[in-house]
């Protein structure tokens, strides 16, 4: 049995719609995760970053966020301060987004970047010990050549280098729970295969708990233990990763569908089609 290091009761996150009204984009979310490789798959619009942000408290002000609980590693965090939020936030909670360019800071060499992050939780750390320290975990995923790293800006990085600095960013202060958002979508399959690695060799060695947002279900399946399916704001299915073809709920077997094969790709078309009234019924 997994300790639950998260906990989700009932969330629910809704914006504003221009005309007074509220939309909701996540409705009723329940889920728990314990030190393990949770994926959460869905298409655009499905609500599974939102619910990844909610967890961590970094959605846009407008949004009205209510949930019955929500809490990680014993901790409340719909009665934790706003200080206390920020400082789980970068430290035993770290978040890596879908593209390094929009999260690095395009003036700042990317080894003092991760020097800051590092002497932000620890200011009388001296200057010298957090390069060190910024040195091995560069080397920790699997940068070879860390010192010349160190001294580039986030333009001179190629795309997985840039996914490998941001990993290095998350992890220097070894939190215990780490957010994927889309981490390998504009990667080639080679170095997807390679960040991957570094992920889950994070999970095993170090003892964290990982959500794993995708679109890829094929991906997902792959990588993660467990398969939360989410749909119009909604959990649909959740599954083991290595049970993915026993999947019942009419979504995920249509997604499945759409999966090619080695054969040629799948028409999806006659799975939708009887699973139409499903889908049409989905408010």
């Amino acid at each position: 049995m997994i300790d639950d290091l998260v906990k989700i009761e009932n969330l629910r996150v809704a914006f504003p719609d221009g005309n007074g009204a509220m939309l909701e984009a996540v409705r009723g979310v329940s889920f728990t995760l314990g030190r393990e490789k949770l994926g959460i798959v869905g298409e655009s619009g499905s609500g599974k970053s939102l619910t990844g942000r909610a967890l961590l408290g970094v959605l846009p002000s407008y949004a009205r966020v209510s949930v019955d609980r929500l809490a990680f590693d014993g901790i409340d965090l719909t009665t934790a301060s706003p200080r206390q939020r920020r400082s789980l936030r970068g430290g035993r909670m770290g978040m890596i987004l879908q593209d390094p360019k929009f999260s690095l800071n395009p003036v700042m060499r990317v080894g003092l970047q991760i020097v800051e992050a590092i002497r932000i939780g620890d200011r009388k750390l001296p200057k010298r010990d957090a390069i060190r320290q910024t040195l091995a975990i560069l080397e920790a995923v699997h940068i070879r050549d860390p010192e010349r790293v160190f001294s580039l800006y986030p333009h001179e990085l190629s795309g997985g280098m840039g996914q490998r600095v941001m990993i290095a960013m998350m992890v220097v202060r070894e939190p215990d729970l780490l957010i994927a958002d889309e981490p390998t979508s504009a990667l080639d399959v080679t170095v997807q295969t390679q960040v991957l690695s570094i992920l889950d060799e994070l999970v095993t060695r170090r003892g964290i708990g990982l959500i794993f947002i995708s679109h890829d279900l094929r991906l997902v399946s792959r990588f993660c233990d467990r398969v939360i399916v989410m749909y119009a704001g909604q959990i649909v299915e959740t599954i083991r990763a290595d049970r993915l073809n026993e999947a019942t709920h009419p979504y995920t077997r249509g997604l499945l569908a759409c999966l090619p094969t080695i054969d040629g790709p799948l028409d999806p078309l006659p799975v939708l089609q009887r699973e139409a009234s499903w889908l049409e019924a989905t408010p």
